[in-house]
C-alpha cells in the first residue's frame, strides 16, 4: 500500500467563525483506494502559499511511501534542505498530512487509531470551551464584560462544562511582550470575580492569554488573578521566550500551560524545564499524532498533563479525540462550544459530547469522515490569515483594547 494522491481544501468558516477563518484540510489516496483525511492548523502564510507547501511536503517526502513510515517521512520533513530545527509551516504542513496516514492505517488494520498509540485509557474525555458570545449578546462587547461573560459561563456549567476559558487581559501584538495597565488588571479581576460567583466550584476557570505580557506584567496579573483560583495561567509571555517563561513558572504559585504555537519535541522539552506543567499542543501544527505522543511522554517524566489545544476545524478535534484516549496524563481538550454546528457540517457523522465529555468512537481510523460536499461548497476566497495579531498595544478610547 503506497501513497498516490493528495487533495487539499481551504474550507471558509462562515460567521461568526469561531475556530478562525478557515481550514485547511487534506485528503491522502493509498492505491487500492483507502482515503485518510487530516487538517493542517499552521498558517503563517496565506492560504494559497501554504496550500503549496502542503504539496511540497506531500511530493518531496511522502508520495509513494507506506503510510505507516510515519517516523521516517518525519525525519525526512523534519531534516529538509539542511534544517533539522522546528519550523512550523513545513513541519505544520506535515502534520495534517500525517494525521491522513494514520487514518488510512487505522482504517486497513480496522481500528481505531488511539489502539495504535498504546491503546485506550480513557473512555470518556473531560473538554472545556472558551466563552464565546451566544446568540443573545453583543460581541462587540462580550469580551470586556464581566456580566456577559458570567452569563455564558453560567450557560456552558448548566450544559454540562467543567471548565471554561477567557482571556481579558488585554491585546496579543506583533510588539511582543508588555506591561498591563492598571485597567486591565482591574478588568482581569473583574471578570474572573464574577466568573468565580456565577460557577462557584462547579467549573474551573481557566485563564487564557496569548504571549502578551513583559515578565514582570505576569507576575503582576498572576498575583491579581490568583485569588480566584485558575486551574492554569496560559502562555503568560511570548512563546519565543522560554527564560521568560521560567522566571513567571518559578515566581507565581499558578500553574502554566503553553504549547499551541510550539512544534516538535524540540520546543515542547524547553518549556518543561522551564516549568511548564501543562502542555497544549496544536496536532495541526505540532508535528502530528505520533510526535504529540512523544511530547506526552516527556510530560509524564516531568510531571506535567496534556490538554491539546483547539482553534481549529472537526479533523483536529477528532485527532485530538484520538490522541486523547491513549494518553495516562490527558488532563482535558479544548473544544468550540458543545461542537461548532458548521464544525459538525464538515462531518458525515457528528462527535459526540455530553455532560462535560467528549465519547471516544470505535470506528476505524480518525473515527470520522469528511464531508466533502460541504467543504467544497464552502471556500476560502479571502487573502487573510487563520488568525492575526493587532499591529500596536496601544488601547482604545475608555481604556479598553482593542482585541486581537
Amino acid at each position: 500500500m503506497k501513497l498516490r494522491d493528495l487533495e487539499v481544501f481551504v474550507v471558509g468558516n462562515p460567521p461568526p467563525g469561531f475556530g478562525g477563518r478557515y481550514f485547511i484540510f487534506v485528503k491522502l489516496v493509498t492505491d487500492t483506494g483507502i482515503v485518510g483525511y487530516g487538517e493542517v492548523y499552521a498558517a503563517a502564510v496565506g492560504p494559497v502559499a501554504m496550500q503549496a507547501v502542503i504539496e511540497d511536503v506531500f511530493a518531496r517526502h511522502m508520495l509513494g511511501q507506506s503510510p505507516d513510515r510515519i517516523e521516517q517521512m518525519f525525519r525526512s520533513t523534519y531534516s529538509a534542505g539542511f534544517t533539522q530545527r522546528p519550523d512550523p509551516t513545513v513541519i505544520g504542513a506535515f502534520s495534517g498530512l500525517e494525521m491522513a496516514c494514520w487514518d488510512i492505517v487505522g482504517k486497513a488494520l480496522n481500528r481505531p487509531i488511539h489502539a495504535l498509540l498504546g491503546g485506550q485509557v480513557n473512555d470518556r474525555l473531560r473538554s472545556y470551551t472558551y466563552l464565546y458570545p451566544t446568540e443573545d449578546q453583543d460581541p462587540l462587547t462580550f469580551y470586556n464584560s464581566a456580566e456577559q461573560s458570567a452569563a455564558c459561563a453560567a450557560r456552558m456549567v448548566d450544559l454540562g462544562f467543567t471548565a471554561v476559558k477567557f482571556d481579558p487581559a488585554g491585546p496579543y501584538t506583533i510588539m511582543g511582550g508588555h506591561q498591563p495597565t492598571m485597567v486591565d488588571v482591574a478588568r482581569s479581576v473583574e471578570i474572573c470575580a464574577a466568573l468565580r460567583d456565577a460557577v462557584g466550584s462547579r467549573a474551573d476557570l481557566l485563564f487564557g492569554t496569548h504571549g502578551q505580557f513583559t515578565t514582570g506584567g505576569a507576575l503582576r496579573m498572576a498575583q491579581a488573578i490568583a485569588p480566584y483560583q485558575p486551574l492554569w495561567f496560559e502562555e503568560p509571555v511570548p512563546p519565543d521566550n522560554m527564560a521568560a517563561l521560567a522566571r513567571v513558572a518559578n515566581g507565581c504559585a499558578l500553574s502554566v500551560a503553553t504549547g499551541e504555537r510550539l512544534t516538535t519535541k524540540a520546543e515542547f522539552l524547553p518549556a518543561l524545564q522551564a516549568g511548564a506543567t501543562i502542555l497544549q499542543p496544536a496536532l495541526g501544527r505540532v508535528g502530528g499524532l505520533w510526535e504529540a505522543k512523544k511530547i506526552a511522554g516527556m510530560a509524564e517524566a516531568f510531571n506535567a498533563q496534556m490538554a491539546p489545544h483547539l482553534y481549529a476545524g472537526p479533523i483536529e478535534w477528532a485527532a485530538n479525540i484520538q490522541l486523547g484516549a491513549s494518553l495516562p496524563n490527558l488532563l482535558m481538550l479544548e473544544q468550540i462550544g458543545t461542537g461548532n454546528p458548521f464544525h459538525q457540517h464538515l462531518l458525515t457523522t457528528p462527535i459526540h459530547w455530553e455532560d462535560g465529555y467528549v465519547h471516544v468512537p470505535t470506528a476505524p481510523g480518525l473515527g470520522v469522515e469528511l464531508n466533502e460536499d460541504v467543504a467544497r461548497a464552502h471556500p476560502y476566497t479571502g487573502t487573510r490569515l487563520h488568525l492575526e495579531m493587532q499591529a500596536t498595544p496601544h488601547p482604545t478610547a475608555g481604556g479598553l483594547w482593542a482585541g486581537g
